[in-house]
């Protein structure tokens, strides 16, 4: 009795190890709530490049804080809990440099990609929404 139990204990620890596994890989779903800080985050970006903070500056410090976050559990992290998290915000981050606007203009930018992926992961039948910047932006690099 006592060996099928040690075995049914093993079974359940190894399911639950893989299930959490399986969940970890999955892709974090944004809120609401994390748009509206992640828009206030950039927006705070763009107050730093308008007082002399430089691109490279900025994303440096930003690359340092997210592998710093990324020390935690994705469960106790508040924005970059997956790699789509990240390449979001670093996304947003680098048009305040690249493409300079009014602070609140890149807030307002950042809220509708962020809310355009919220949407799709709520709503099984929306498609996938793929964020990439203005097409003024794609000229510009060329140049």
């Amino acid at each position: 009795m006592t060996a099928k139990l040690t075995t049914l204990a093993k079974q359940f620890t190894l399911a639950a190890v893989m299930g959490g596994l399986s969940c970890a890989a999955a892709a974090h779903d944004l809120t609401l709530a994390e748009c509206v800080e992640g828009g206030d985050f950039i927006m705070h970006a763009a107050m730093s490049r308008e007082n002399g903070m430089t691109r490279e500056a900025f994303l440096e410090r930003m690359r340092s804080d997210i592998r710093m976050i990324q020390a935690f559990p994705p469960e106790l992290r508040w924005f970059v809990q997956d790699e789509d998290d990240e390449q979001l915000l670093t996304w947003a981050a680098r048009l305040v440099f690249d493409a300079p606007r009014e602070p609140e203009s890149h807030q307002s930018e950042f809220l509708a990609a962020c809310t355009a992926r919220v949407s799709a992961t709520t709503d099984p039948r929306a498609a996938s929404v793929e964020i990439s910047p203005p097409t003024e932006v794609d000229a510009s690099e060329d140049n």
